[in-house]
């Protein structure tokens, strides 16, 4: 991973992201190769399924990357909007509301007046900025990093195109190891999640195979 390491992944994005971003390379991949197979009843030349899958991997990336942007973007907006109006705003009720739309339920309903009026006290005593960056370098290493997920997850899955002459022979076999990610990643998933780590496995393989089919079926 030359462009970006494992570590300023797990710096940046999220266990969620990092999964999501993982799973949307694995069904594109699975979703194309399965498609080209269909459209071509097993006669398609593996140079040509290769770049469409690399082709189609790299631009949704960069097209990941980008949304990735206009969400930390969107997401820095609200956070300073938020700040400001628990800020200055003289209403302690105001702001308790405010907070409760973006903390968990469970913290919410345990927030008293008095900790909402702490809270207030010391937004106060920080500088207010006009709006803060519009973009950060963390920004931009997390639609890096978004980018190397998604492209990175195909690599697996097209190595058995690269030695084996039979491309039906090749699909399944990457199949089968786009089976076995789909699992350790629902397994590596449920740890962060706190849920049941065969059975998440096992639901991740199931919902993975019933969304590339229907991609398949739908003619994506």
């Amino acid at each position: 991973m030359s462009i970006i390491g494992a570590s300023a992944i797990e710096h940046v994005l999220s266990p969620e992201d990092r999964f999501s971003e993982v799973l949307f390379g694995l069904i594109m991949t699975l979703s194309i190769a399965g498609t080209m197979s269909v459209v071509a009843e097993g006669n398609q030349e593996v140079k040509t399924m290769l770049l469409s899958i690399l082709g189609c991997n790299i631009a949704w990336g960069i097209i990941d990357g980008i949304f990735y942007l206009f969400g930390s973007i969107s997401d820095r907006g609200r956070e300073h909007a938020l700040s400001n109006l628990v800020r200055n705003t003289p209403d302690p009720e105001v702001a308790r509301a405010a907070l409760e739309e973006v903390l968990p339920s469970s913290l919410a309903d345990a927030l008293q007046p008095e900790e909402v009026v702490a809270i207030q006290r010391r937004l106060a005593k920080l500088p207010e900025s006009a709006g803060g960056k519009v973009l950060t370098m963390e920004d931009v290493l997390g639609a890096v990093a978004v980018f190397v997920l998604v492209v990175l997850s195909c690599v697996p899955l097209i190595i058995p195109f690269l030695f084996m002459s039979d491309p039906l022979s090749a699909l399944r076999v990457s199949n089968a190891i786009a089976i076995v990610m789909l699992f350790f990643g629902g397994y590596r998933y449920a740890r962060f999640a706190g849920l049941s780590k065969i059975t998440t496995g096992l639901v991740m393989v199931v919902l993975g195979v019933a969304m590339v089919g229907i991609t398949i079926a739908l003619g994506g």
